[in-house]
């Protein structure tokens, strides 16, 4: 594709694939090495030693948190968690009116309703100390708003946050109602570390789009939200444990994958735009699922090496691997999470993620505004001007 304007002509390629649009200290993924970072250090490395609320540190801050400093970090963010009372006094009505499309659908308002609510300013007319923490109001609700939108669906009353509990094992409280046991707490909170943030993907590139006009955080948090909610970006982790359930038995993963592949269907949860090897959040996930194993895991890597081997024979010369959605539902329903909530639990680590690029952008006065190529009707040509 090429645009033209009226001082350059650019050969693009669709969907802006490979295109450098800024600069960014927050990390890359380098796909064709089947690895990706969070500022100077491994994601999945952090994943493994590290717990969210330093990541988050470091997503902000630019560093990893000293004893003194997570302390201190947590028991800040921990005391944003709850909510403002007309925020709260309305989330029935928004759970009522997005019941049909679930909890993300009704974040879109809750997030809207909050930054009005707490009288959130464009970030054009702050300073970056205010920025930050109006980002960091908003990073501390987020599973606040998901979870009492998801129990008010099912019924059930919110659960009050617990500020002494880490963000991962408080999460799963507030969705269950009880203190979650410790291992499937650090399962869910290696999964959020390892997805808070993964290049200029597509919600990532809309909350930087809206950061670049000088909007509030909870605007631009809310077109990203929009943004996942695409089935082609975040809502693939129910659907790749659908496929495990619409396979059933190990004797049907042969016929099933052939007829899905030979239709020209997609299989959830493998492939991936970006990595030409293994997905390391894939790899990383496994592990964990691996940790507690039992027939659902056992099926599940079956079904990777099975689906595998048939993609290597029917699309030969393309790495197709399982991506981050394969296992992380998986690891997911090992730790009670309902598949409604598989998404929004994506959602609630790459809030991180989506603000500290609002942060990164909002430094940037630039506004982002791209040029298209016209390929409609002709125009009339002007007349010009006596």
């Amino acid at each position: 594709m090429s645009i033209t304007g009226t001082t350059a002509s650019l050969d693009v390629p669709r969907g802006l694939a490979g295109v450098v649009v800024t600069d960014t200290a927050l990390g890359d993924v380098r796909g064709r090495e089947g690895f990706y970072h969070y500022r100077q250090y491994s994601a999945v490395e952090l994943a493994q030693s590290s717990g969210f609320e330093d990541v988050w540190h470091l997503m902000f801050y630019g560093r990893l948190p000293d004893a003194s400093e997570r302390a201190a970090f947590m028991a800040h963010t921990a005391a944003l968690r709850r909510l403002p009372d007309d925020v709260r006094d309305a989330l029935p009505a928004i759970a009522r009116s997005c019941a049909p499309s679930g909890p993300l659908a009704g974040l879109r308002t809750a997030l809207s309703l909050l930054g009005a609510s707490a009288g959130l300013r464009p970030v054009y007319d702050l300073n970056g100390d205010r920025r930050t923490a109006d980002a960091l109001a908003a990073c501390a609700a987020v599973p606040t708003l998901l979870t009492a939108l998801y129990r008010l669906g099912q019924g059930l009353e919110p659960v009050e946050p617990r500020d002494d509990l880490p963000c991962a094992a408080n999460y799963l409280y507030m969705l269950t109602g009880s203190e979650p046991e410790p291992a499937r707490a650090r399962a869910v909170e290696q999964y959020l570390i390892s997805t808070v943030d993964h290049g200029f993907n597509a919600s990532t590139f809309t909350a930087r789009v809206v950061a670049s006009t000088g909007a509030d955080v909870a605007a631009c948090l809310v077109a990203a939200v929009g943004a996942l909610s695409g089935p082609l970006h975040g809502g693939a982790p129910s659907r790749a444990l659908d496929t495990l359930d619409a396979i059933g038995t190990p004797d049907r993963i042969e016929p099933w994958i052939r007829e899905r592949v030979l239709a020209g269907d997609r299989i959830m949860g493998f492939g991936h735009p970006v990595y030409r090897t293994e997905d390391p959040r894939s790899r990383m996930l496994r592990g964990i699922a691996e940790s507690f194993g039992g027939p659902l895991v056992e099926f599940a890597v079956e079904v990777e090496r099975r689906v595998e081997a048939i993609l290597a024979e029917l699309k030969p010369g393309r790495e197709l691997h399982t991506n981050v959605e394969f296992y992380a539902g998986v690891v997911m329903e090992l730790c009670g999470l309902p598949r409604e909530m598989f998404t929004p639990t994506f959602c609630a680590a790459r809030v991180v993620g989506w603000s500290a690029n609002i942060l990164e952008q909002a430094a940037d006065s630039k506004i982002i505004r791209p040029a298209a190529r016209y390929v409609g009707p002709p125009p009339p040509q002007p007349v010009p001007h006596m």
